[in-house]
């Protein structure tokens, strides 16, 4: 039963550090855009030009 002193204050320490964290990350825009960096993986790479893949004449 002397444990219950000791969990419940952990825990309610515990949970206001998870809250701020959480308000910290909205403050410093963590959250804005989800989506776009992980559409960028699919985008295609622009072709190269074919200047940039022609051998130099020896």
């Amino acid at each position: 039963m002397n444990i219950i002193y000791v969990l419940i204050p952990l825990s309610l320490i515990l949970m206001v550090l998870a809250i701020g964290f959480f308000f910290w990350a909205v403050k410093n825009d963590q959250f804005d855009d989800l989506d776009t960096p992980a559409l960028d993986v699919l985008d295609d790479d622009e072709p190269a030009s074919p200047e940039d893949t022609e051998q130099p004449d020896r």
